[in-house]
């Protein structure tokens, strides 16, 4: 195979990657003005974001008429609501095979079955388990449902996710998939999000717990030290000033 069209054959799997995952993603983003919550915009049947001319951005004051998330189970009465990203977070994704890969997903692409390998992120396990006790936990992906849902199935062996939230309930905004936390039908002062990725969260900054992006460092000991300051947290009346004080430091 020539240069040129092994070129080709890798832009092009990395397109298709992209398509399903939230991986490849601009964080070069400006926080919207305060007491807006854009609209989610269509996104294409391919999974594509709209092309920019097609791209309009609503600000609206009054809550949509319909949350996100389904009434709290009387079990998590109570408790806080603790918003988890998926890639880079949680586990890491790829075409290319793995040798030690936890989890081979099949997904099918364009008529095409593609083997998605999947690692596990150090201790995620434990992580889980021990917030599933603590907060009622939401799975929150910007990757589309085919590809995060047989993730989750595979992941989450203990139930810790009430629900989960894919590509479609983001909010398209300048080119980045964002999660917006007004949207979920939860208390803010009462939400918190752990994710890779700042531009996922750039509507509500303060209630954001940063992880630093995972690929395949079996050293990584992030998850397990977050369990302590997740555990004082879930005691806290809200979430604010404890994730002030995270971000100072």
């Amino acid at each position: 195979m020539s240069q040129s069209n092994s070129s080709l054959k890798k832009q092009r799997n990395q397109s298709i990657f992209s398509t399903f995952l939230c991986c490849f993603r601009n964080y070069n983003v400006e926080t919207p003005p305060t007491n807006t919550s854009p609209l989610p915009l269509p996104v294409e049947e391919n999974g594509s974001p709209p092309k920019c001319d097609q791209v309009e951005v609503i600000p609206v004051l009054c809550p949509p008429a319909k949350y996100l998330l389904p009434e709290m189970k009387i079990s998590d009465y109570g408790k806080k609501c603790v918003v988890i990203d998926l890639d880079e977070t949680l586990v890491h994704s790829s075409f290319k095979p793995i040798s030690n890969a936890d989890f081979i997903v099949p997904v099918e692409i364009d008529g095409t079955l593609h083997q998605v390998y999947v690692l596990k992120r150090p201790h995620v396990d434990e992580f889980l388990q021990k917030m599933g006790k603590l907060f009622e936990c939401v799975l929150f992906t910007a990757s589309l449902a085919k590809y995060a849902d047989p993730v989750a199935d595979l992941l989450d062996q203990w139930g810790v996710f009430r629900a989960r939230l894919f590509r479609e309930s983001c909010v398209f905004h300048r080119g980045n998939y964002v999660k917006d936390l007004s949207r979920l039908g939860r208390e803010l002062s009462n939400v918190i999000i752990v994710d890779n990725s700042p531009a996922s969260y750039i509507f509500h900054p303060e209630n954001a717990v940063p992880v630093q992006s995972w690929f395949d460092d079996m050293n990584d000991t992030e998850l397990l030290e977050l369990l302590p300051f997740f555990e004082g947290l879930s005691k806290e009346d809200e979430v604010y000033g404890v994730l002030q004080n995270l971000r100072s430091r």
